[in-house]
């Protein structure tokens, strides 16, 4: 991921373009501080599949277990 002063990317958009067409990502920053991101158009997470971490993720016993008395009364805070 590249970083570059938005009076850089005025000068130099087509060059950025061509970064971010090959895959990169560029954060257009003003006064040093993140305030855009150019992406690729069709390069798009594809859909989540149901089940797709099985077998990645233990969830232990206890998991449904009800929470202690301290552990909610910090939630209702």
């Amino acid at each position: 991921m590249s970083f570059v002063d938005v009076n850089d990317a005025k000068t130099n958009l087509s060059c950025l373009l061509a970064k971010v067409d090959a895959g990169e990502e560029i954060v257009i920053a003003r006064d040093g501080k993140p305030v855009a991101r150019l992406v690729p158009y069709g390069n798009q997470k594809g859909t989540r599949q149901f089940g797709a971490m099985k077998g990645r993720i233990v969830v232990d016993d206890g998991f449904f277990d009800p929470l202690p008395e301290v552990e909610l009364t910090a939630w209702e805070k």
